[in-house]
């Protein structure tokens, strides 16, 4: 998935753009905003987009990761 992941590892501020890239370990999520296909959705777009808020969820459980070990 790809869009703009701004992530907070180790105190430093960090801009991904492919969700895949983000490590496991992670201190804060600062930015999600993944890329929305364009106007009109077909079901496979809809199927994507239906993956977003899983994806932040995913991210959320990484939080504060790195602190853990």
């Amino acid at each position: 998935m790809n869009g703009e992941f701004q992530i907070l590892i180790k105190g430093e501020l960090r801009t991904y753009t492919n969700f895949d890239d983000i490590p496991e370990k992670i201190g804060a999520i600062i930015k999600f905003v993944p890329d929305y296909p364009e106007s009109p959705h077909s079901e496979e777009d809809h199927k994507l987009i239906s993956t977003f808020t899983d994806k932040l969820h995913e991210l959320g459980e990484r939080e504060c990761q790195q602190l853990r070990g």
